[in-house]
């Protein structure tokens, strides 16, 4: 059955900016239904045009790059909220993938309403645009990351990035987040070798910081590795959802 905005349970996370009814009513029309996905589909290949583009409801998934020889670079992580599919709405076809990690639900809108969006609603246009500057200004600090922190500042500014973003979407209970991504997707998008995050996740656990295992992450000391990894402790910025 599908969920209509005014019931929509992302607008109950302290994450994102409260909607209007006007911004309500042209969601409405914009929606045109939702998908299902199971873990490990690919929801939008690099190189392909789709006609859809998705908001995630639930569920997490990564951004990846595809090299000529077979590696992967992952982009980022995909959390509840993120607007997926931009790409390929304005340039007509995707840059990189789009893969689920676990099952996920996303809502779906018409690539063809975006330019609807651009011409009858223009705070939603730029929410839109907002969003794609956020993502612009989250791929700078990764290639500062990838380009130089050492391993253990890169993967600390990866968890600390991905549990406050987990606390703003009610993710986090106590010091604990479900995480059910693979060791291999946090060395993909920080650069590192297999071997290396491995050994940096265990030094994070023998100095008390954090632990990761069984997909669940336990943050136990948020400030220390916010200090290894450079973060002050300022919150994320609200953002709009679409």
């Amino acid at each position: 059955m599908r969920l209509s905005c005014r019931d929509c349970t992302l607008r109950k996370c302290a994450a994102f900016v409260p909607m209007t009814d006007e911004e309500l009513a042209f969601m409405e029309r914009f929606k045109t239904g939702e998908l299902t996905v199971d873990r490990g589909m690919t929801i939008l290949l690099e190189g392909a045009a789709s006609p859809q583009v998705f908001t995630v409801l639930s569920g997490l998934g990564l951004r990846y790059k595809t090299m000529q020889d077979g590696r992967r670079q992952v982009i980022n992580l995909i959390m509840p909220g993120d607007f997926i599919g931009l790409q390929a709405g304005l340039m007509g076809e995707m840059g990189h993938s789009v893969e689920a990690s676990t099952a996920m639900v996303l809502c779906v809108f018409d690539r063809a309403g975006l330019w609807t969006l651009f011409q009858t609603s223009p705070a939603r246009a730029y929410d839109l645009t907002w969003l794609a500057a956020v993502e612009e200004h989250f791929l700078g600090e990764a290639i500062a990351t990838v380009g130089q922190r050492d391993a253990m500042s890169a993967l600390a500014w990866a968890f600390v990035r991905l549990f406050r973003r987990g606390k703003s979407l009610g993710l986090v209970k106590g010091q604990k987040m479900a995480l059910p991504y693979r060791q291999q997707d946090l060395a993909d998008s920080t650069g590192l070798s297999l071997v290396h995050t491995n050994k940096t996740l265990k030094r994070f656990r023998e100095a008390g910081f954090m632990d990761w295992s069984g997909g669940i992450l336990h943050m136990r000391d948020e400030a220390a590795l916010a200090r290894l990894a450079q973060l002050g402790d300022e919150e994320l910025p609200r953002r709009p959802i679409l």
